[in-house]
């Protein structure tokens, strides 16, 4: 059984990941599913990460029984995420692009959108093609919550373009990502968006 990504949201914190990674344990105690289970502690793994506690998130990783595709791709996506955070960039896109991939093949569309989106994270000379891809991917897709990653998407692009100069260009990109905010996203991220464009027009 793949994990519902609301099982996901209701126990991740990105901004206290040590009370995540203590309900994720308690999650992973208590789930007899044994591939819900497995993913669940590709999430300690991330909380770990976040914590900086990059070995032991390793350890855990290593131990991840993948007994289905979507526990392969978390797999590569928070070995990835590691890599990342750990400083080594060509490390981590080779993870993402093996998860993209693979969630392809299994027609995983909420982990193939995360992958890709890494992807124009950590390929900041390709992110454009990244996130067109992504945006592609997510063309078709009706499910709300998977439609709530053109809010990063968007936002992550409009970031791009204004560190670049492209200040017009990143404002049209934060109205995108305001508009997904408003229809998919939650309240922070509208007010990220907000905030963004507040930003951008200022040095317009």
């Amino acid at each position: 059984m793949d994990l519902s990504q609301a099982v996901l949201d209701e126990l991740w914190d990105f901004g206290d990941p040590a009370g995540s990674e203590a309900r994720l344990r308690a999650a992973v105690e208590a789930e007899s599913d044994a591939s819900a289970r497995a993913e669940l502690e590709t999430q300690v793994a991330r909380a770990l990460g976040l914590q900086e506690r990059f070995a032991e998130a390793d350890d855990v990783l290593s131990t991840v029984p993948v007994t289905a595709p979507a526990v392969m791709v978390r797999v590569a996506l928070e070995r990835g995420r590691l890599r990342n955070s750990a400083g080594e960039p060509d490390a981590a896109r080779s993870l993402f692009e093996l998860a993209a991939e693979a969630a392809a093949s299994a027609d995983l569309t909420f982990l193939r959108v995360d992958a890709l989106h890494m992807l124009a994270i950590v390929d900041p000379e390709h992110s454009p093609e990244w996130t067109d891809r992504a945006l592609e991917v997510l063309d078709p897709t009706t499910d709300p919550r998977t439609r709530r990653w053109l809010v990063s998407l968007h936002n992550n692009a409009g970031w791009s373009h204004f560190d670049a100069g492209r200040t017009t260009d990143a404002l049209a990109e934060f109205e995108k990502a305001l508009d997904a905010a408003a229809r998919w996203g939650t309240p922070q991220q509208v007010q990220w968006a907000e905030e963004a464009i507040a930003e951008i027009r200022a040095a317009l």
